[in-house]
């Protein structure tokens, strides 16, 4: 047997000596010093192909790259098929010039299609005449031409109308700069927005494929899969409108203060790169083959009526025949990644919607979704919202915009790596390039100290990013209370939500309360709502939720329970994220009160369980692959999550910074007064007799004892001695020395009025 190398070598010198020859046969061709050799070389080409002799050495060079690159000799495939039928076709169709009674006499001199065009064209001749001979040497040609390509007809000829359209619009445009000049509009709160874009036309994504049909594809599903081609070019149509509209569009040329302000422009990120359709469009015709011939080794005859491309993945969606169970072929999922050699493969049964079964199946390469083609497409730019953010394109490539006001409030999950971060990036920047700091405050938690930190400074924080998780469960305490505030708010001037109380501040600006037609009650309402002034929306960012519960959990699950309850009508929303998803982190009271979440890849079905309620998550790829869970689906969707970088976050802020300085609001770090914090502690334990109980009956404050008697973990048992400390009962910390007890328990009954 022979050996690997010497097999490859072998190949490389098959290759090579049929390049060489292609050579020869080209010299001889071009030039009289071939030598005899290549005398003979050039006659015999001359009189086997006539004018199309060039054609030949061409063939010959492209087909000893292949088998170097291969290293291997297939089978007569369809593209060589294809290619064979074309060449036959052109040298017949160079011969049918030539009288039917000299064509064998041409070839000879080496005219027309030489002795092969003779041949098949003294047939066509005699089997169907010249014009008979010319129609099916059409159908030969088209025929070649589809195999050696690999595309339909139609799409063919969309990809050639396609060519000629973008070629004269390019004309077009040149002699339209050449000949006219552009006159520019001097308006100065425009002049003062951004400066002007770059060119984006040639910029912006090639046009996806979200339909590929295959042979047994009926003619309506045909005709559907047009109709959606069509409206995907209008889709990138429209999206080149909204990055015009970016251009053009500008925020109030003052914030409600007087300060000048203007929204950040989508210059400010990278443009996106260009995508090469043609190799995805061949792994996707290699991949459904694959997939129909691993099914029918099942025994399972279905057929791909249908293909889903996106940015990451490729859903191809099945119909199963008759009698065959929808768990049969999700029990496949390992067996068809093995075929094809996939790091693995997500079923979705059924799609929602259809009847269809649909087999993710990850890409060779992962297309990067920027942001920055996403905020200028025309579902972003239309969008009223301010709290509107943009989260990635689906599996068909279509942008994925959503509202974070109807969601209400967003859980993000997944392990470390997998997009979490660059996911909370891009919703935060969704809103800074829609909202002005008068419409839109953020109040951001780090406890991670990286992640965040680089927002300080813009003018839409309410505080200071906060980075100690031990003051959190605090601010967050004030969120419990701004929101609290907002309901009196409401309540004193008769609206029900933000919205409307916002409606009546502008009314109540444009005409006074003091109007004859207005009730009593409209009038206090909107002399309230003038002297207390316009709310903005509050975005709550927490960055790493596994820290805060490490170190108040009680405190921080009530708070975050409470505003996800409450907060919507207030224009207070949460968008929790953490890499544990465990349930001692995500509770179950904190699952049951925000519906919308997103999970990023996960090391377990376990965990996929504790973020979405079902498995799914531990196939996702990583690199901001997710799953999207809003509220009132049936189901998660796919999302490949869009890209910002650390360069753009930081041109973002920067721009920011020069806009505007923050207005904190410094009740958001205030500590509350000791009377009410020791009040709230130790109404929130009720251990707290029998942890005094204890340590008085052992004479020592330990925390470890605490927990052992209790039954308790460490961050509880350690509030109590803290709460201990605050009133009394127990000395201060002194090192390696045992905390004193202060106190008699008669003492304390008779102060607190405790029976232990």
């Amino acid at each position: 047997m022979a050996k690997p190398w010497l097999e490859e070598l072998k190949f490389e010198l098959y290759g090579l000596a049929i390049i060489t020859l292609a050579l020869l046969g080209m010299a001889s061709l071009f030039t009289p010093a071939a030598g005899t050799v290549g005398h003979f070389l050039a006659r015999g080409l001359t009189i086997t192909a006539g004018s199309g002799r060039y054609l030949l050495p061409v063939v010959l060079f492209c087909f000893g790259i292949k088998v170097m690159r291969e290293r291997k000799v297939n089978g007569i495939t369809s593209r060589a098929w294809g290619l064979l039928i074309l060449l036959i076709s052109t040298l017949t169709f160079l011969h049918l010039f030539i009288p039917p009674d000299q064509f064998f006499r041409a070839a000879w001199q080496g005219q027309g299609g030489g002795l092969v065009g003779a041949a098949f064209s003294y047939l066509l001749h005699l089997c169907f005449g010249a014009a008979g001979s010319y129609i099916l040497l059409a159908f030969l040609s088209t025929t070649g031409l589809v195999l050696l390509t690999g595309h339909s007809l139609t799409r063919l000829m969309g990809i050639i109308v396609q060519a000629v359209r973008s070629t004269l619009q390019r004309l077009g445009k040149r002699l339209s700069d050449f000949f006219f000049e552009e006159v520019e509009e001097a308006d100065t709160c425009k002049q003062t927005s951004s400066p002007a874009l770059p060119e984006k036309k040639d910029n912006l994504p090639l046009p996806q494929p979200n339909a590929l049909t295959g042979e047994t594809e009926t003619q309506e599903q045909g005709t559907k899969n047009r109709r959606q081609q069509k409206e995907r070019r209008k889709q990138n149509a429209r999206e080149q409108d909204g990055a015009e509209l970016m251009e053009t569009e500008v925020a109030p040329c003052a914030l409600a203060d007087g300060r000048p302000y203007r929204l950040p422009s989508t210059g400010l990120l990278a443009k996106p790169k260009p995508r090469d359709n043609s190799i995805l469009e061949r792994e996707i015709a290699e991949k459904k083959q694959i997939l129909e011939e691993t099914l029918a080794s099942f025994n399972i005859q279905a057929r791909v009526t249908q293909v889903s491309v996106g940015p990451a993945i490729t859903r191809y969606e099945i119909q199963p025949p008759a009698g065959i169970k929808v768990s049969r072929i999700m029990g496949l999922a390992d067996d068809i990644a093995l075929a094809m050699a996939a790091p693995g493969v997500r079923i979705e049964a059924p799609i929602p919607g259809k009847a269809a079964v649909g087999i993710e199946v990850p890409n060779r390469e992962i297309a990067t979704v920027q942001l920055r083609e996403l905020l200028e497409s025309r579902e972003f730019t239309e969008s009223p919202s301010r709290l509107t953010v943009v989260l990635g394109r689906d599996i068909a490539g279509a942008p994925v915009i959503a509202d974070l006001g109807k969601m209400p409030h967003l859980l993000v999950a997944g392990a470390t790596g997998s997009g979490k971060s660059v996911c909370i990036n891009t919703l935060i920047a969704s809103i800074l390039f829609k909202a002005t700091p008068d419409e839109v405050k953020f109040l951001m938690i780090d406890p991670k100290m990286v992640e965040l930190t680089t927002y300080n400074g813009i003018p839409h924080l309410v505080s200071p990013v906060v980075t100690d998780a031990k003051k959190a469960a605090g601010v967050l305490r004030w969120a419990v209370k701004e929101m609290e505030r907002r309901y009196e708010l409401f309540a004193r001037t008769g609206v029900r939500d933000i919205k409307r109380y916002n409606e009546l501040f502008r009314t109540a600006g444009k005409n006074p309360a003091t109007d004859a037609a207005s009730t009593p009650d409209e009038a206090a309402a909107a002399t309230t709502a003038q002297a207390e002034g316009p709310l903005p929306f509050v975005v709550i960012i927490i960055d790493e939720l596994a820290d805060l519960m490490m170190v108040a959990p009680a405190d921080v699950e009530d708070s975050i329970c409470r505003l996800a309850q409450m907060a919507r009508a207030a224009g207070l929303h949460l968008v929790v994220a953490t890499q544990r998803p465990s349930v001692d982190v995500i509770t179950g009271l904190i699952k049951a009160n925000i519906p919308s979440r997103i999970s990023f890849a996960v090391s377990s079905q376990m965990d996929s369980r504790t973020i979405l309620d079902m498995g799914g998550a531990e196939k996702l790829l990583g690199k901001g692959d997710m799953l999207f869970f809003p509220v009132g689906a049936p189901k998660p969707m796919r999302v490949q999550g869009a890209y910002l970088s650390d360069q753009e976050v930081e041109n973002l802020t920067s721009f920011l910074r020069e806009q505007a300085q923050p207005v904190y609001d410094q009740r958001v770090m205030e500590e509350p007064p000791v009377e009410e914090e020791e009040a709230r502690m130790e109404d929130e334990d009720e251990l707290l007799p029998q942890a005094v109980k204890i340590l008085i009956e052992n004479g020592n404050a330990s925390i470890s004892m605490l927990q052992r008697r209790l039954h308790i973990g460490y961050a509880r048992a350690a509030r109590l001695i803290d709460i201990m400390e605050q009133r009394g009962i127990v000395g201060k910390f002194e090192g390696s020395k045992p905390r004193a007890i202060l106190m008699t328990m008669e003492q304390y009954q008779q102060m607190f009025g405790r029976t232990g």
